[in-house]
């Protein structure tokens, strides 16, 4: 590991996981790196656990904050979830574990917009950062971090943190080393425009500075990040890809779009990855991505010469995709930037660019209100992520669902959102296997009968009663029952299912 850490003051920092642990206090605040599964820290989590379970055994407390740019792992969120370890956490989650304790109010969080974090801890909202723990592929001779696969908030984290913790893991490529394009935001008032005018575009360094005498510990890991594979495309994804690309075409064909001229961004899962598969046979070329994680479809337009430049915050990768990543890291760095979050999901920059924005969603209602964050109105899921930073700036903003779930028990279009995190005002396509709802321009009660037309057969008729009751109310702008608004919600906590009957 000698060649990983080329800078002699921080060789000397080097420790165990165990002891780097006793750095982290009770009640402390800590940033840590991650972002969906990519670019956490392997060990510093588990440590950090089982000084919580120690302390427990002795009738102490131990709970710390944590702070991330999104989902780690279960080696992370999952161990420190298990262990009560954790008192308040945020932006976004998505492990099994931490969810049961969020849903259960044995821990605190707090669902941040993705871009907003890193802001929030430069300006101190949260109050001290005591520590920054943070996985690098390697130190410089000058001190310096080469990010892994993930750079999310580690900038913040680094500036604002009183003690670091750097794991330095070598399973991540050296030839990582060039992919990254660090940019700090300049601080308030009077902030300069970001200079970012296309996806390719490198404004920063390759590597994060920082205040060497800030660093309390060196950890040496070499293991791989969560991956997931990817499910193959089922028939449900490849009508709902195929159904976005029809309406791409249409764009083409009103004028508003050209085959070379598609930027893209796209959330995390199954159905999005699908879309980017049904991509590869399409007549889109010269594709650019600008949006928050590479994932394997990505690599594969990058492959097939669709996909000029990607740019990121993260990889979220298949184990196969990963290792091909690691093996290849050289040659897709030409394409692959990844980025500071704060960058990535940058409003400004999502609007100049002028992207189609693509995210899923729990449910939308009949009026274009999108629910991506909690079932029946409160139990959380992961959170928000970043789907509000794009679908809020977007040249076009779009959801997609499969129309039904739990084997047809819950609709994906309900007469009311029992939560909202995307108002009608933001949302302008929603997608399922039945079609797509273009919602452009569309008064309410318009929009309620293109929505009812892309639901599952099964629902329709329940939609189209609620919204004929809907009309005999004495306000019809919007139109809604509201002794019935919920009705499928409540179906659903009483009998198991949305089905009325």
């Amino acid at each position: 590991m000698s060649e990983r850490i080329a800078n002699a003051q921080l060789r000397g920092k080097v420790m165990s996981a165990q002891e780097a642990a006793e750095f982290i206090n009770y009640g402390d605040k800590v940033g840590m790196s991650g972002f969906t599964g990519a670019g956490y820290p392997k060990v510093l989590p588990t440590a950090i656990a089982e000084r919580a379970k120690e302390a427990h055994a002795r009738g102490e407390d131990y709970a710390i904050d944590v702070f991330t740019g999104a989902s780690t792992a279960s080696d992370a969120d999952g161990v420190l979830a298990e262990a009560d370890a954790v008192n308040f956490r945020t932006p976004y989650q998505s492990d099994p574990v931490m969810r049961g304790k969020i849903n259960s109010a044995q821990m605190k969080y707090a669902d941040i917009h993705l871009s907003h974090l890193g802001m929030f801890v430069e300006q101190g909202f949260f109050g001290t950062m005591n520590a920054a723990i943070v996985e690098a592929v390697r130190i410089t001779e000058d001190g310096a971090i080469v990010p892994s696969s993930a750079v999310g908030n580690n900038v913040e984290f680094l500036d604002a943190a009183e003690k670091i913790i750097i794991e330095v893991n070598s399973w991540q490529s050296r030839d990582l080393e060039g992919m990254h394009d660090i940019y700090r935001i300049p601080a308030l008032p009077n902030r300069t425009p970001i200079p970012i005018s296309s996806a390719g575009d490198r404004i920063g360094t390759t590597t994060i500075d920082i205040d060497p005498n800030k660093v309390v510990a060196v950890v040496e890991t070499n293991a791989p990040d969560r991956n997931a594979p990817f499910k193959p495309a089922d028939d449900i994804s490849k009508q709902i890809a195929g159904n976005f690309l029809d309406f791409l075409e249409g764009e083409v064909a009103a004028g508003r779009l050209a085959y070379d001229q598609y930027v893209m961004q796209s959330g995390v899962g199954n159905v999005p990855n699908a879309v980017m598969t049904g991509l590869l046979d399409s007549k889109f070329e010269n594709i650019q991505a600008y949006t928050e994680v590479i994932q394997d479809g990505m690599v594969d337009l990058i492959d097939a010469g669709k996909m000029t430049v990607a740019s990121a915050t993260s990889f979220s990768l298949s184990p196969q995709y990963a290792e091909k990543m690691n093996n290849e890291a050289a040659r897709y760095r030409e394409s692959i930037i990844l980025r500071p979050q704060q960058i990535s999901n940058h409003p400004e920059v999502i609007r100049r660019v002028g992207l189609i924005a693509t995210n899923g969603m729990i449910e939308a209602d009949m009026y274009g209100n999108i629910n991506s964050t909690n079932v029946s109105g409160s139990r959380v899921m992961n959170g928000i992520g970043g789907s509000g930073d794009f679908t809020r700036n977007a040249f076009i903003s779009s959801f997609i669902s499969p129309s039904v779930a739990k084997d047809g028990a819950i609709s994906a279009i309900v007469p009311f959102a029992s939560h909202i995190d995307h108002t009608e005002h933001d949302v302008m396509v929603v997608i399922t296997e039945y079609g797509y709802a273009d919602l452009r321009g569309l008064a309410p009660r318009d929009r309620a009968k293109k929505l009812i037309s892309i639901a599952h057969p099964d629902y329709r008729p329940q939609l189209e009663e609620y919204y004929e009751r809907a009309l005999q109310g004495k306000h019809l702008h919007t139109p809604h029952d509201l002794g019935t608004a919920f009705s499928f919600h409540l179906n659903l906590e009483k009998n198991g299912t949305m089905r009325l009957s």
